[in-house]
């Protein structure tokens, strides 16, 4: 799975939730927050998994 096409998908993620913690009357700063969190843990994880295996 290329780079791109996983941080696509998590940014879908991300604004759902983001979009959910409106709705639900979470406060625009905590939801801002949040999502600064979630995305950092996204940008971490999409290069673990997209990084190519060093060889041995």
């Amino acid at each position: 799975m290329s780079f791109a096409l996983y941080m696509i998908g998590f940014l879908i993620f991300l604004a759902g939730v983001a979009w959910g913690a409106s709705v639900a009357g979470v406060p625009t700063l905590y939801i801002g927050i949040g999502a600064l969190i979630i995305l950092g843990i996204g940008i971490f994880s999409a290069v673990a998994r997209t990084r190519s295996k060093d060889p041995s």
